[in-house]
C-alpha cells in the first residue's frame, strides 16, 4: 500500500474525512485514481487509510483510522453496521437510505431501498473501484429482486468518471410502490431526481401533516407530490407546482393511488412565474405553503446568488399567506449553513412585511446520519414558520 503525507492535519485529526490536494506533501498525480493509500503526518505518524483521486480537488477520502485491510470483510462490517443502525432507528420500512456516504463512514456511496429494489450511487473513483464487491455484499445480505445503478450524478464528472444508468439485476416491469406513514407512492428509481424520491424529507413531511388539519395551500417544487399527498390525507386542499411534466404526471398518479385526486391537484409551471402571478393578485389566501426548492448553490462561490434566490421565494410566499398560516421552507445545500438560512428567513420576513415565529427548525431524516466532525453531512435545513 502506498504512503502519502499531510502538510496540515488539525481538521483531519478532528474527524473530517476529506483531504484536499493542497494539504498533501506529495504530488497526488503520482498515484492511481481510486487506489488505497496510507496517510501520515510530516513526522511519519500514521493517521489513517483512504482512497485517492489525483483528478479531484478532494484528493483523499478517509475510510478508517486503523491499520486494517480495506477488503470484502471491511466493507461487509461497515454495511452491517449501517443496516443495524437503520433497524434501531426505523425498524422495518418499505423505503429508507441504507448507506449515507460519509455519515456511514463509506464516503462516495449512496444506497437506497424501495421495497424489493436497491438503488446505488457510486459517486467517487474509490467507490467505483469497489463497486462489484459492494453490490455482491448487498445481494448476499438482502437478496433484492432489483438492483439499479444511478451513476448519473454531476459529482462523478468531477471525479473523472463516466455517467451512466443501468439495471444490474432484475427488471422494472412493475415499479415499486412504497408505504410512507399510510400513504402510497409509486417510485421510478431509474428516472428523476436523486434515486427517485426524497427520502431525506420523510420525517418533516409527517411532522407537518400533524400540524396541518385542513385549509388551502401550495406545494412548490412538488416533484412527485409527496408533501401534497400527505397534507391532502389530513384534509387539506393542496395545489402542487413543478416545471417537470414527468414529475407532475407521477404526482397525479400518486394522488389517484391514494384516492386523493380531489384534494391534491398538480400544475406544470415555473414556480417563480407562478408566485409572481399570485402576488399580483394581492391576496393573502393560503393557510400553508411548502417551499422545497432544489439546491440553488453547487459551490461556495454561488452562495450570495443562492441566498438572493431563496430570499425572493420566501418573501413571496410570506406575502401570500393568511395570518396564522404555516410556511414549511427548506434548503438542501450544505453550502448554506443553519445561520445563513435563518438570517435569510429574517430578511425575507422583513422584506415581506410579515412577522414570523419559528415553530421548528429541522434537518434530514434519521437514515441520513450527521457526522459532527463534518458539517457537510448536515445539508438539509427545514423550518416551520408561523406567519403573522
Amino acid at each position: 500500500m502506498q504512503k502519502i503525507h499531510l502538510k496540515r492535519t488539525k481538521r483531519i485529526n478532528d474527524g473530517h474525512l476529506w483531504v484536499f490536494s493542497n494539504e498533501l506533501y506529495e504530488n497526488p498525480k503520482k498515484y492511481v485514481s481510486g487506489s488505497i493509500v496510507e496517510l501520515y503526518d510530516m513526522k511519519d505518524a500514521f493517521i489513517g487509510i483512504g482512497y485517492i483521486n489525483p483528478q479531484s480537488l478532494i484528493s483523499v477520502r478517509i475510510l478508517t483510522r486503523d491499520r486494517e485491510p480495506v477488503d470484502k470483510e471491511f466493507l461487509g462490517k461497515r454495511i452491517k453496521n449501517a443496516l443495524t443502525l437503520r433497524e434501531k432507528l426505523l425498524g422495518s420500512r418499505d423505503a429508507m437510505r441504507l448507506i449515507y456516504s460519509e455519515g456511514d463512514f463509506l464516503p462516495g456511496l449512496i444506497a437506497d431501498k424501495y421495497k424489493n429494489c436497491l438503488v446505488f450511487q457510486f459517486l467517487t473513483a474509490g467507490m467505483e473501484a469497489m463497486k462489484e464487491t459492494i453490490i455482491n455484499l448487498f445481494d448476499e445480505m438482502l437478496a433484492p429482486e432489483v438492483i439499479i445503478l444511478r451513476n448519473d450524478g454531476r459529482s462523478r464528472i468531477l471525479e473523472g468518471l463516466a455517467l451512466h444508468k443501468e439495471i444490474a439485476k432484475g427488471n422494472l416491469d412493475t415499479l415499486p410502490v412504497i408505504n410512507e406513514d399510510g400513504i402510497l407512492f409509486e417510485i421510478n428509481p431509474y428516472e428523476g431526481q436523486k434515486t427517485g424520491f426524497f427520502l431525506d424529507q420523510r420525517e418533516n413531511r409527517i411532522a407537518l401533516k400533524n400540524l396541518i388539519k385542513g385549509g388551502k395551500g401550495l406545494d412548490l417544487f412538488c416533484y412527485t407530490g409527496a408533501w401534497s399527498i400527505h397534507l391532502a390525507s389530513a384534509g387539506a386542499e393542496v395545489t402542487g407546482i413543478d416545471e417537470s411534466e414527468k414529475a407532475v404526471a407521477q404526482a397525479k398518479k400518486n394522488a389517484e393511488i391514494n384516492n386523493l385526486q380531489d384534494k391534491a391537484k398538480f400544475i406544470k409551471d415555473d414556480v417563480f412565474a407562478f408566485l409572481k402571478n399570485e402576488s399580483q393578485k394581492n391576496e393573502q389566501g393560503y393557510d400553508f405553503i411548502v417551499l422545497d426548492p432544489p439546491a440553488f448553490v453547487k459551490s461556495s462561490s454561488r452562495i450570495k446568488e443562492a441566498l438572493k434566490a431563496y430570499k425572493g421565494l420566501n418573501s413571496l410566499c410570506m406575502r401570500l399567506m393568511k395570518k396564522g398560516g404555516i410556511l414549511a421552507t427548506s434548503s438542501c445545500s450544505y453550502h448554506i449553513s443553519r445561520e445563513m438560512f435563518i438570517d435569510m428567513l429574517k430578511a425575507s420576513a422583513k422584506d415581506s412585511g410579515r412577522r414570523t415565529r419559528l415553530l421548528s427548525l429541522r434537518s434530514q431524516s434519521s437514515d441520513h446520519p450527521i457526522l459532527l466532525s463534518m458539517p457537510e453531512t448536515e445539508y438539509l435545513k427545514c423550518a416551520f414558520l408561523l406567519i403573522e
